[in-house]
């Protein structure tokens, strides 16, 4: 077991994935002090049990949630709608016993800065997944979900330069809520390998009939009678190359066309450039996988308890005003926001790519 668990071991399994940057920023993180005396946090966590010092559950180690507790940002009365009664001096304790102490700050000092800490990680990790895709941070909108992401979301906008955060309804339990109204979907992979210059589009047609029957399927089982769509993609690359590039088929691919195999390779072109700026003439293509995902669509909106609820201000823009403790609160001002880059993701990542 040591060694199936151990770095290096085991085998690469070449699959397509939705990309997550994962930092171990969560509110049972654990803080601590490193022998050049800095502070830094996780990904050693606490979890739900013992969880955090406040908790009052055993747990002796300073979290992210303790930092929290002490800076005034969660109130021990009212945590989880007072269900859980958290204790101030637990809290207290363990920021000034493992963080304070080793650095001489007061106990508010040393929780910022864990508070800080976790802050900047998840930041970082924001830009620098921005950088490793080419895009830009500007203009982009941070939407906060997980139980103490709205505590944070000000600050991290904050450190992105960016002027607008969201924070939508039960924000806490957001992967729950997605869950429940996602749209029922099945992708099928399957690997045949093709070059461009010998491409067969009849039986590129029957592999992925095959696949959409498969996934149909699957799909007809949790959603029956539904009417459901079908999106079909190609991982390509030149040949000799090591990674390869999602590629979305054209209709000519997938139902069948004269100019199949061009459109194809301008696909191909297209997702290319984007990924590299680039492409690289007299160089054949050739495909290794394919997918094919079917989806239903979305239709449980009305079991979501915040479905039917009045919509709340909009999101919070540097530009608005505070508002004045005697007058009365302006209407919210309705705004569009532009792509979340909290948890960072983009729709082409995939499993990151190498420049030739």
């Amino acid at each position: 077991r040591s060694y199936r668990f151990k770095q290096g071991s085991g085998l690469p399994v070449r699959i397509p994935v939705i990309e997550m940057v994962e930092i171990g920023a969560g509110g049972g993180s654990i803080a601590g002090v490193d022998d050049l005396d800095r502070i830094h946090v996780g990904p050693e966590s606490a979890g739900s049990e013992p969880g955090p010092a406040a908790y009052g559950r055993g747990g002796d180690e300073p979290t992210v949630t303790d930092a929290d507790v002490v800076l005034g940002r969660i109130d021990p009365d009212l945590f989880a709608g007072g269900a859980i009664a958290l204790d101030r001096g637990r809290a207290d304790t363990a920021i000034a016993r493992s963080v304070g102490s080793k650095l001489a700050l007061d106990t508010p000092v040393a929780a910022l800065g864990v508070s800080e800490m976790v802050d900047e990680n998840m930041s970082n990790a924001a830009r620098t997944h921005a950088i490793e895709w080419g895009k830009g941070l500007g203009g982009r909108t941070v939407i906060a979900f997980g139980g103490s992401a709205p505590i944070h979301a000000a600050r991290v906008a904050d450190k992105l330069e960016l002027d607008r955060f969201l924070v939508p309804g039960d924000a806490g339990v957001g992967s729950a809520v997605g869950f429940l109204l996602a749209p029922i979907s099945y992708e099928v992979v399957q690997s045949r390998y093709m070059r461009l210059s010998g491409f067969d589009p009849a039986l590129v047609r029957e592999v992925l009939a095959g696949m959409r029957g498969e996934a149909a399927a699957v799909v007809a089982s949790g959603a029956p009678g539904a009417v459901t769509s079908a999106r079909a993609h190609a991982y390509m690359r030149y040949v000799g190359q090591g990674h390869e590039i999602g590629v979305e088929l054209p209709d000519s691919v997938v139902h069948g066309g004269a100019h199949a195999v061009s459109a194809l390779k301008e696909a191909f072109d297209r997702a290319y450039e984007t990924v590299y700026g680039r492409t690289i003439p007299g160089l054949d293509v050739e495909v290794l996988s394919w997918t094919l995902v079917v989806s239903a669509p979305g239709g449980m909106l009305s079991l979501w308890p915040g479905a039917g609820r009045t919509p709340g201000p909009a999101p919070f823009a540097r530009s608005d005003p505070p508002p004045s403790p005697t007058s009365s609160p302006a209407p919210p001002r309705v705004t569009s926001a532009p792509p979340c880059t909290c948890a960072p993701n983009f729709p082409e990542a995939r499993p990151s790519p190498v420049p030739p």
